[in-house]
């Protein structure tokens, strides 16, 4: 077994699973969804595009480009967060958590995408 393939798989669905934690729920009650949980998804899924930088086939290119879309859109919906607390000083509204959980479904999308296409790899693979 390859631990660096191991470390590689883990981080590609805990990212992916984190992501989804966050975005379940209904999309206009932030009691719902937690801001330390969409932390620990950007943490998560840095880390996991970090490790996607060493692999230079083409399907290792679509990897790093799912990641970079994922970190894009999670950047994206903790940005909209902090202005809606720190700078607007209106709170989480409905129509501003909406938009959070909508960014992170993005996020989630393309982290699925990567995770379709690591099993797919993994089922290419020959012995």
């Amino acid at each position: 077994m390859n631990f660096e393939k191991v470390v590689f798989g883990f981080f590609i669905v805990l990212s992916a699973t984190l992501n989804f934690g966050f975005f379940v729920g209904d999309i206009a009650l932030p009691d719902l969804h937690s801001v330390y949980e969409l932390f620990a998804a950007i943490v998560v899924n840095f880390i996991a595009t970090a490790l996607k930088f060493g692999d230079r086939t083409q399907i290792g290119a679509v990897h790093l480009s799912t990641s970079l879309v994922a970190d894009l859109q999670l950047i994206a919906a903790a940005v909209t967060w902090a202005v809606a607390i720190y700078g607007t000083g209106d709170g989480m509204t409905p129509h501003v958590t909406a938009s959070v959980v909508s960014l992170a479904g993005g996020a989630l999308f393309a982290n699925i995408v990567s995770v379709i296409m690591l099993i797919a790899e993994t089922v290419m693979l020959r012995r």
